[in-house]
């Protein structure tokens, strides 16, 4: 496998995660009816241990850029956004303990 695009996939997927969990919690926010801000949102979820719930919706993302670099037969990307994935599950797994 080529490195360097490896380390690219694992950054989309990174990338692609963040921009996953920043959605999900401006809707979470428009859907508390107080119209939260996304940092207001990530500290209560953070508050009352939802917090890798959340992160856990931002993977979805990875989900469709896993696909298009499958689809496209770039498999050292995709395998790189596996990784992001792996990573992401790490994570969660260390803050529900």
């Amino acid at each position: 496998m080529n490195k360097k695009k490896l380390f690219q996939g694992l950054v989309v997927g990174l990338l692609a995660n963040i921009i996953g969990l920043i959605t999900a919690a401006i809707v979470l926010g428009k859907l508390s009816g107080r119209s939260d801000d996304i940092l207001t949102v990530l500290e209560s979820a953070q508050s009352e241990n939802f917090l890798g719930k959340l992160i856990s919706l931002g993977a979805i993302l990875n989900l469709l850029s896993f696909f298009y670099f499958i689809r496209k037969r770039q498999d050292a990307r995709a395998g790189g956004v596996l990784a992001a994935t792996i990573l992401i599950a790490l994570l969660t797994f260390l803050i529900r303990l």
